[in-house]
């Protein structure tokens, strides 16, 4: 069943559980994750970077669309990291029933003025918006950047930037990154930060960059009010991680049904881990499908 994030994320912030929004650079990733998510009777948003709809195509998107309309769980269809008005009209053109619009490295007044065009433009089609507030860090190895100095948000701000943009969703930058931490890398939310400003601001709130935090923190965030979680890296990582091993171990292997097979074996593996981590398991049941 394909919603709009606002309708998904409503009976995730209700009921106190996450939603996954998994980067589905690829068919094979796109195939898994709705799999896994079926399975689990998890609610779930695909989400395609900018990057990734320019790799796969236009059609891609319709495939999608397709497949998110017959799953037997609420599917969003989510832009991630959209930066210029171009690669929002793209979405709507093509279908996404959601899309964030990540003005975060501008000043505050022009990160509202941007939301709230996007807003006016997105609310009549009944396409959600989700912006950002602060800044997400970022390690240097992924697609979605980020910035080398992580600005917090300030719960005053955002209780203002709600308002005046009247966006569906807020990313916060509460201590993430993007990409895979290194060694030696030690990240730590701020979840007293957290407990502020979830007790200013009513609408769901977004994690970006939790790929490798550690599972208490995140779980945690989820009980304090995250209700969207996004991971990129760290499926992806397994995936291509075992395919690199069994190349290794057999280059004569060609077909993609004999090649992949393994990969997703270890990416669902991670699939799973993170929606029993985000409590999101067994909660279409609280949707009408």
């Amino acid at each position: 069943m394909l919603l709009n994030m606002k309708e998904l994320l409503a009976v995730a912030n209700e009921r106190n559980f996450a939603v996954p929004a998994f980067n589905i650079g690829t068919n094979v990733i796109l195939k898994a994750v709705l799999e896994c998510c079926e399975d689990k009777k998890a609610p779930v948003i695909l989400a395609i970077h900018p990057f990734e709809l320019a790799f796969q195509g236009d059609g891609f998107l319709q495939h999608c669309i397709t497949a998110a309309s017959k799953a037997k769980v609420p599917v969003t269809i989510h832009l991630d990291h959209g930066s210029e008005l171009s690669q929002i009209y793209r979405a709507i053109r093509n279908g996404f029933t959601s899309v964030m619009i990540d003005a975060s490295h501008e000043s505050f007044e022009d990160n509202v003025a941007i939301c709230k065009k996007v807003v006016e433009i997105a609310h009549p089609l009944g396409i959600s918006v989700e912006g950002e507030l602060g800044t997400i860090g970022t390690v240097g190895n992924d697609a979605e950047g980020g910035s080398g100095v992580i600005i917090y948000t300030k719960p005053e701000d955002a209780a203002r930037f709600v308002e005046e943009t009247g966006v569906d969703t807020l990313a916060i930058a509460i201590g993430t990154a993007h990409g895979i931490y290194p060694q030696g890398f030690k990240p730590e939310l701020k979840l007293d930060l957290l407990k502020e400003i979830k007790a200013k601001v009513s609408i769901p709130l977004v994690l970006h960059g939790g790929s490798a935090n550690p599972d208490e923190e995140i779980a945690e965030s989820v009980r304090m009010g995250i209700n969207k979680i996004n991971i990129s890296s760290d499926i992806k990582d397994a995936f291509y991680q075992q395919l690199r091993l069994d190349l290794a171990a057999d280059p004569k292997l060609r077909e993609p049904f004999e090649l992949y097979l393994g990969s997703i074996r270890e990416m669902k593996k991670v699939i799973n881990q993170k929606i029993d981590l985000f409590n999101d398991a067994d909660q279409a049941r609280y949707y009408s499908l």
